[in-house]
């Protein structure tokens, strides 16, 4: 039935109703009252709304609302009734008239005469105790569908329906200004291994049966929980109608279930996160709900109550299957790099359409997108991230010719990279995800003293895969505050999963000591961090990589998880010529410079020498150049004293026979 059919419709039947209280006040008002003239007023607008009605019997938005909520006739009545001034300004004015405080709306009172005037009543006496129970326990009053005044005497309270129901039962999208809308879109690409699931099967049958059910899905990430909503409810055969509503206010969740019924949709409750400061976690009680109801709620932020059964909803798991399936649906045009882009960004199909959403417009204002690494800028800016403190999130540019490393941590991290890319292959294609019960993602730890290239090689790792690099001070995230510390890493592993960024946690010692013998509160809630981070890591499908200077130090339980451990040495003479070579641009240099003394006679690592480069290039400016020998050692002098290291004096003086060295 058409928006208009619906609406006629509904007026109509409200007319029926208008002709009944015309005879009403013509029967019992004296003519001195003026009730004859607002009688003829009701007569003649419900003639001519039934003249304009369609005359059709379809079931409309107010028969789904009686049959939902199991209604009464008389409630029924009540609801056309107090739908009556919002009909016509002319009726608002009648009621207005008979009124005891001049408000447009009918009185308790009023419905008593109306129903009483009902043949199926005996006599209006009879009636009047029956009118009392509807608007005191009756179901229409405790869903919320009707609205009673607070006034003093019961038969001059005001009646009213649930805010903006009027306008949905007419057909309209109305929706209470009061209560945050939730939009259901449509359902990605990607997700039919998910439906084929038996615990999703059995929330489709759930949906399909109608029966008193609370669905509960567990995420903090609204999208991912929407587009699963929104399968389940096209594999039902049902359409959704959401908002966001706090677990005790059961006005609001009576309200979302009545405009729920007027639309013969399900509702879908989105829940706020877990309260802060150890405040008891809200009772969510839908028992009064009927038939079915979605909710999504981040873990641990509500707890169901009452014997309401309630079917937990599983978000995953999604295969790399269907995440190829959903680049290639999303992006038809790169479903050859769809591989590639599920290895990169393997991203919930949710997200992926998302991401697709901004190609295609970026492509309308003629930047073409076909890169996986443009993808990776898509990502970024579709994440819209708020960076949690102490996190920094990079664009990583360096290539493997700037890493000067032995030939074995250089394979090692070429392993990783390469392990990332081909994880689709091994674990689902080979099967090494069920049967050897691998991971999905990596983690590295980098050890090694400082300046040794750690944070440079995570720089290049992030710019072979194609993304972007998380780096994470954790002098920031860990927190003397009990249950900060995991708050804060939670936001970070959150941010890292959004982006599909690699993730850095520089000075990892901090964060992945050795567990100790509990001796006080504290020993206890240190541990509990490392616990959690343990868990953390192992659900966190990127690549991680962890730093420290102190390898000793950290968990042989998260030793025990790396996929690789990276040592990076202090480099050899060699290779600090090479990194000499690499931070001294060549033409830069003035004829006195040998680079092979410096590396011999200096053992550092490549972040002095990186250091020295800089600095001796702002001592040369001020002349305008070239770079001298004594720069350089002057530099180098200067990392040692922030060292407290001694200084190993100066190189020798050059022969003519070895100017070739600066060319070596």
């Amino acid at each position: 039935m058409s928006e208009e059919r619906v609406s006629r419709a509904l007026s109509a039947r409200a007319a029926e109703l208008a002709q009944r209280l015309a005879a009403l006040l013509e029967s019992t008002c004296s003519p001195e009252s003026g009730a004859p003239a607002a009688a003829g007023f009701l007569r003649d607008w419900a003639e001519a709304t039934i003249g304009a009605a369609p005359g059709t019997t379809d079931h409309g938005p107010l028969d789904a609302l009686v049959e939902r909520f199991g209604l009464c006739a008389a409630e029924r009545d009540l609801l056309l009734l107090t739908g009556l001034p919002e009909e016509h300004e002319g009726l608002a004015g009648t009621f207005r008239s008979l009124h005891p405080r001049s408000e447009p709306w009918p009185t308790v009172g009023l419905a008593a005469l109306l129903l009483g005037d009902s043949a199926a009543a005996a006599d209006t006496a009879q009636d009047r105790p029956g009118l009392r129970r509807l608007l005191a326990e009756g179901r229409a009053v405790r869903h919320g569908l009707l609205r009673t005044g607070h006034e003093p005497t019961f038969y001059e309270r005001t009646l009213a329906p649930a805010e903006r129901l009027w306008d949905a039962l007419h057909g309209h999208d109305a929706w209470p200004p009061t209560i945050g809308r939730v939009t259901v879109d449509e359902v990605p690409a990607g997700l039919e291994g998910w439906l084929a699931l038996p615990a999703i099967e059995r929330a489709v049958l759930a949906l399909r049966s109608g029966d008193d059910r609370t669905l509960l899905l567990s995420t903090a990430d609204d999208v991912i929980a929407g587009s699963r909503c929104a399968a389940l409810a096209r594999a039902a055969g049902r359409t959704l109608t959401g908002a966001r509503v706090d677990a005790t206010d059961r006005a609001a969740i009576a309200l979302v279930s009545a405009h729920a019924a007027a639309r013969s949709a399900v509702p879908l409750l989105v829940l706020p996160a877990p309260p802060e400061g150890g405040r008891p976690v809200p009772a969510l009680d839908t028992a009064d709900l009927p038939g079915p109801v979605i909710v999504c709620a981040p873990s641990g932020a509500v707890r169901p109550v009452g014997r309401r059964p309630v079917l937990g909803v599983p978000l995953g798991p999604v295969s790399p299957g269907s995440q190829r399936g959903a680049w290639q649906a999303a992006l038809p045009d790169l479903s050859d790099q769809a591989g590639l882009l599920t290895a990169r960004h393997p991203l919930d199909p949710s997200l992926i359409a998302e991401v697709a959403a901004d190609v295609r417009s970026l492509r309308l204002l003629s930047a073409p997108v076909s890169e996986p690494r443009e993808i990776s800028d898509v990502i970024r800016g579709r994440a819209g991230i708020t960076l949690p403190p102490g996190v920094q999130l990079i664009t990583p540019g360096l290539l493997w010719d700037r890493l000067v490393l032995p030939d074995e941590p250089r394979d090692q991290l070429r392993d990783a990279v390469a392990r990332l890319e081909h994880a689709s292959r091994v674990l689902d294609d080979w099967g090494f995800l069920d049967g050897a019960r691998a991971d999905r993602g990596v983690r590295l730890m980098f050890t090694g003293p400082p300046g040794t290239g750690k944070s440079l090689a995570a720089e290049v790792v992030a710019t072979e895969i194609g993304t972007d690099l998380l780096i994470v001070d954790v002098s920031q995230v860990v927190s003397k505050w009990l249950g900060e510390t995991e708050k804060n890493l939670a936001a970070v592993f959150d941010v890292a999963e959004r982006t599909q960024a690699v993730l850095m946690l520089d000075e990892a010692d901090a964060l992945f000591a050795a567990r100790t013998g509990i001796t006080d509160s504290h020993d206890r809630y240190a541990n509990l961090e490392t616990s959690y981070l343990l868990q953390r890591m192992d659900r966190f499908d990127g690549l991680a990589v962890l730093a420290t200077n102190l390898r000793q130090n950290i968990d042989a339980a998260f030793l025990r998880r790396l996929d690789f451990v990276v040592d990076f040495p202090l480099p050899d003479e060699p290779q600090r010529h090479e990194l000499w070579k690499l931070h001294l641009p060549e033409p830069t240099w003035a004829n006195d410079v040998y680079l092979p003394r410096l590396a011999a006679l200096y053992p550092v690592p490549g972040g002095w020498i990186r250091n020295a480069a800089i600095a001796a290039a702002f001592l040369a400016a001020p002349s305008g150049g070239p770079i001298c020998q004594e720069h350089l050692v002057h530099a180098m002098a200067r990392e040692y004293a922030k060292a407290a290291r001694p200084f190993p004096g100066r190189p020798a003086t050059a022969s003519k026979e070895t100017a070739h060295e600066r060319h070596t």
